[in-house]
């Protein structure tokens, strides 16, 4: 299962206008961004699963309680509701808490690296990551409700979706997230660079 490429198939025509509008870009460029998005998300969520148990437990039990996928039925309706702060308190909608969970504190500097190859601001894409963190959720909300994800199985889809998410332009960022994670579980200092994307996947595979 590649979660990039499903969550590139989310990005239909109505909800690239509805994510253009949003940020005043055009749809290639919007597009563009929006993959470099959910390419860091997937890092930033393998890393936070692969670093500890409790990471990965904590993974489940929100997806569990709060990602059903359900909001993928009408997404480009329910984009523009967040835009516009219309939607319902929910969860499940929540850009916000979602990226402090998945990123922390490194929101400004994966969008400052999505913005370089994206051609879109750092301003921008701030705005892109609040709206589009709530789809990779109930991507695999949606994934995980058809019983295709165990606990086991959603370890090993998020790394394998993280590596082949390198063809998208964002194995530094990937491979920089990742590294993040595991170099404290491993003892090790942090290294960049999306060059040990291989090596640290190739090593938590070994491991399991």
């Amino acid at each position: 299962m590649d979660l990039m490429t499903m969550l590139q198939s989310q990005l239909s025509d109505d909800v690239l206008q509805q994510l253009s509008q949003q940020v005043g870009a055009p749809p290639a460029q919007t597009a563009s961004a929006a993959n470099g998005i959910f390419a860091a998300l997937l890092g930033g969520l393998a890393g936070n699963a692969a670093s500890s148990q409790n990471g990965l437990q904590s993974l489940i039990m929100a997806l569990d309680r709060d990602h059903d996928g359900s909001i993928l039925d009408d997404l480009g309706e329910i984009i523009g509701a967040m835009a516009s702060g219309n939607q319902p308190a929910s969860n499940a909608l929540n850009g916000a808490g979602i990226l402090s969970h998945i990123l922390g504190d490194r929101q400004e500097t994966v969008a400052q690296q999505v913005a370089q190859s994206s051609g879109l601001t750092t301003q921008q894409v701030m705005r892109l990551l609040p709206l589009l963190a709530p789809v990779v959720m109930a991507v695999l909300g949606r994934a995980r409700q058809s019983g295709q994800l165990d606990m086991g199985g959603l370890l090993q889809t998020l790394l394998g979706s993280a590596q082949s998410a390198q063809s998208s332009g964002y194995g530094d960022l990937i491979g920089t997230l990742l590294s993040d994670a595991l170099a404290g579980q491993q003892g090790q200092q942090p290294q960049q660079g999306g060059g040990l994307l291989g090596s640290l996947l190739g090593g938590l595979f070994g491991k399991r």
